[in-house]
């Protein structure tokens, strides 16, 4: 590095000030003298320094007009927000396709299907949250029942997504609704579209859990959940939720219904709620055949010829 002595440098400081003064008077002087020559000399200077002004101003337009790196990256954060937007979608798409596929096949195995009766229903108003002997339950209105009509106790609550609870008790202007979350919730469903039969518990939580599924198959994960006739309980493809694994890879239920939220339900009284049983006598074999004596042949047997 080429290093000046103290008295040049301190003689150069000295002689800037009236050099930078000089040309600039002579500059004065020559633009009065010859009005052109200030034209001239800007145009040089405009075609010296327009490449640096280019270059340096580049970046300030690629980041206006979100060009570049910098608004590359922009671009991409809004697309990846579009594309959760329409994955979000898709998944419920995807719910309804499957319960639309399984009602499908359903419906083609059954060519000969005789539909149910249908229930009876009405819409009854969520007064009370009051819970009393069990933890997620619901007091709803209900309207003076006529005589002879069905009982509500069994009654299948509904909102417009999906199946809530079930009527457990019921009295003259109320009825108590247990949630399908409520620990002593049983539900008998069916999952995806093979119509995977499995049993779903309610665990006091916002997801009950599913029970006794295939082994070997596990749920598996976004499978449509309806409710199953096994047992009689309730009617068959009723929508009840999607399955989910929870943190500890477990398959639970993620209702369609607003458990949380729940301001009107629909109950539905349905003709048979509970599976009717054919009784059986209590009667001894031995006791039978000594009042009866042998079984004789059927009537219509047919004689065998001896050869």
């Amino acid at each position: 590095m080429l290093r000046l002595s103290a008295p040049f440098r301190h003689a150069i400081s000295r002689l800037s000030f009236p050099v930078m003064l000089s040309m600039s008077v002579a500059v004065m002087l020559i633009g009065r003298a010859d009005q052109n020559f200030a034209d001239h000399l800007r145009g040089a200077l405009d075609d010296v320094l327009a490449p640096a002004y280019a270059v340096i101003d580049s970046p300030v337009q690629a980041a206006e007009n979100g060009t570049g790196a910098l608004g590359h990256l922009f671009a991409l954060n809004a697309e990846n927000a579009q594309l959760r937007e329409e994955n979000e979608r898709l998944h419920q798409w995807q719910a309804v396709a499957l319960a639309l596929a399984a009602q499908n096949q359903a419906l083609q195995a059954s060519l000969h299907y005789v539909p149910p009766a249908a229930p009876e229903d009405f819409t009854s108003d969520v007064v009370a949250d009051t819970g009393g002997v069990y933890a997620r339950s619901v007091l709803v209105t209900v309207p003076p029942q006529a005589d002879g009509a069905p009982p509500l106790v069994g009654a299948v609550a509904m909102d417009g997504s999906g199946v809530a609870g079930r009527v457990v008790e019921a009295g003259s202007h109320s009825a108590r609704v247990l949630l399908i979350t409520d620990i002593n919730s049983r539900i008998p469903v069916s999952i995806g579209a093979s119509g995977a039969q499995a049993l779903m518990a309610g665990s006091n939580g916002p997801n009950p859990s599913l029970l006794y599924w295939s082994p070997g198959q596990p749920p598996a994960e976004g499978a449509v959940v309806v409710t199953s006739a096994q047992g009689g309980a309730f009617p068959a493809g009723l929508p009840v939720g999607v399955v989910h694994y929870d943190a500890g890879n477990n398959p639970v239920v993620l209702p369609l219904a607003g458990l949380d939220t729940l301001r009107l339900l629909r109950l539905y009284v349905y003709p048979d709620n509970l599976p009717v049983l054919t009784p059986i006598p209590h009667t001894k074999p031995e006791a039978a055949k000594a009042d009866h004596g042998p079984t004789p042949a059927p009537a219509h047997a047919p004689h065998r010829r001896k050869h």
